[in-house]
C-alpha cells in the first residue's frame, strides 16, 4: 500500500487508474500492509480520503495474516495481546480469547503508546511457555518528527528478556502472501506482487514463488536493487507503468 499506491496520505501517480484498470479486466487483487494498527475498514475510509475506492474485503494486513495463521494452528485459542484495535479485532473475529492469564500466545503488534506494564507482562507470560508470535520484524516506523519504535524493536526487548524468538508472520515472510493468496483463491503461477522494497516486498512475493514488480516510489532505489542478492522479475518507475502490463 505505502510506497506504491499512497504516500504520506496522498495517492502517487496512476494508483487511481491502476484499481479501475484490476476492476475493468476483473482481476482478483488485495491491497497489502504490514502495519497491523487499523482494521481494514480503517484503511479502506484512509485511502478513500487519498482519493482512491478499495473495499475493505480487498485489503489485508499483517494483523488478518496472523489472525488466520494462529486460528490455523490452534483454532479457539487464546492470547494476550499488545496491539491496536486492527489486531485485537481480527483475533477476535477468529474465535480468540484474548485474556493476561495464561494464554496459549503472547501477541505483539504495532502501537501508538506502547506500555511498560503491558511489556512486562508479556515477557512473564513468555518466560511461562506461552509462544511468542509477532505481526511484523519492522523496526522502525515513520513518523513527521523522524523514526518511531515499531514491533520489531519491542519483539527484541521481548526476546532479549526471556531468549524466546518470536514467529513473525508479515512480510517479508512469505506466508503473508500465502495467507492473501488463499484469501482470493489465487494460483502462484499467475499472481504478482508489486512493492516498494526489496528486503520485504520483493524477497517474500520470489519466495511465494510470485512474479514481482518493483516500483520506485517507495523505500528502494534504482541504484540499490543491484545490492541485493536476488532480483524482481521487473523494475518500473511507478504503478502508473503496471496498467498496460494487466
Amino acid at each position: 500500500m505505502d510506497g506504491v499506491l499512497v504516500h504520506e496520505g496522498h495517492a502517487l501517480p496512476g494508483a487511481a487508474d491502476f484499481l479501475a484498470r484490476l476492476v475493468e479486466r476483473d482481476r482478483r487483487f488485495l491491497v497489502l500492509t504490514n502495519n497491523s494498527i487499523f482494521t481494514p475498514r480503517d484503511l479502506a475510509a484512509r485511502l478513500s480520503r487519498s482519493g482512491l475506492e478499495v473495499p475493505e474485503q480487498a485489503i489485508w494486513t499483517s494483523a488478518l495474516a496472523t489472525a488466520d495463521f494462529l486460528s490455523s494452528q490452534l483454532p479457539g485459542g487464546s492470547a494476550y495481546v499488545i496491539g491496536e484495535a486492527g489486531l485485537t479485532t481480527a483475533l477476535y473475529e477468529a474465535g480468540y480469547t484474548l485474556t493476561d492469564t495464561d494464554p496459549d500466545y503472547v501477541v505483539l503488534g504495532e502501537t501508538r503508546t506502547y506500555s511498560f506494564e503491558a511489556i512486562t507482562r508479556a515477557i512473564r507470560l513468555v518466560g511461562a511457555g506461552a509462544r511468542f508470535i509477532a505481526t511484523n520484524p519492522d523496526v522502525t516506523g515513520p513518523s513527521p518528527e523522524g523514526p518511531l519504535p515499531a514491533t520489531g524493536s519491542v519483539a527484541a526487548m521481548i526476546t532479549k528478556a526471556t531468549g524466546a524468538e518470536p514467529y513473525f508472520v508479515g512480510k517479508p515472510n512469505p506466508m503473508m502472501f500465502r495467507s492473501a493468496m488463499n484469501r482470493i483463491e489465487a494460483h502462484s503461477e499467475s499472481t504478482t506482487m508489486i512493492g516498494d522494497r526489496m528486503d520485504t516486498d520483493v524477497v517474500a512475493g520470489i519466495e511465494a514463488g510470485l512474479q514481482t514488480i518493483l516500483v520506485l516510489t517507495g523505500s528502494t532505489r534504482a541504484e540499490d536493487v543491484s545490492r541485493f542478492p536476488f532480483r524482481p522479475s521487473r523494475v518500473l518507475p511507478s504503478i502508473a507503468e503496471v496498467i498496460d502490463l494487466i
